[in-house]
């Protein structure tokens, strides 16, 4: 075979083909359109079944996931309320924001990773400047 017979057999295979025979009598039996539906339309038992097994399983899920979550921590503006401290030197008012928002973000992630000493004493050290920074704005003020 050369070149040319090969590319006048794929142009060829391009072209629509009829088949030998009729094959939706095959298609309608395979599928059943002659078949008559259930009695009264009614859904099987075995469908119920599986709807309301189903059902159980997806209710029991919900309430073992819902005994597993952790008791609510308290959210960004209750810790920010409670440690919220506004110095009367403006020139310390950036440092306070600051600082108070690390130690927002230090308490969350202790929420997460309960037992890291390392953030314990992230925290302690940003309590302590926070402290330092109250007695400066007291001695200034």
């Amino acid at each position: 075979m050369n070149d040319f017979e090969w590319r006048r057999q794929l142009r060829d295979l391009g072209q629509p083909q009829a088949p030998g025979r009729d094959l939706w009598a095959g298609i309608e039996q395979a599928i059943g359109v002659g078949r008559p539906a259930a009695p009264g339309g009614r859904t099987p038992a075995r469908a119920t079944w599986f709807f309301a097994a189903g059902l159980a399983a997806v209710t029991v899920l919900a309430v073992g996931l819902a005994r597993l979550q952790p008791a609510p921590t308290p959210t960004t503006p209750d810790i920010a309320a409670s440690s919220r401290w506004k110095p009367e030197d403006p020139r310390l008012a950036g440092a306070a924001i600051e600082l108070g928002a690390a130690q927002i973000e230090l308490r969350q992630a202790i929420a997460q990773a309960p037992g890291s000493s390392a953030l314990q004493r992230l925290l302690e050290r940003t309590e302590q400047q926070q402290s330092r920074l109250r007695q400066l704005g007291h001695d200034a003020g």
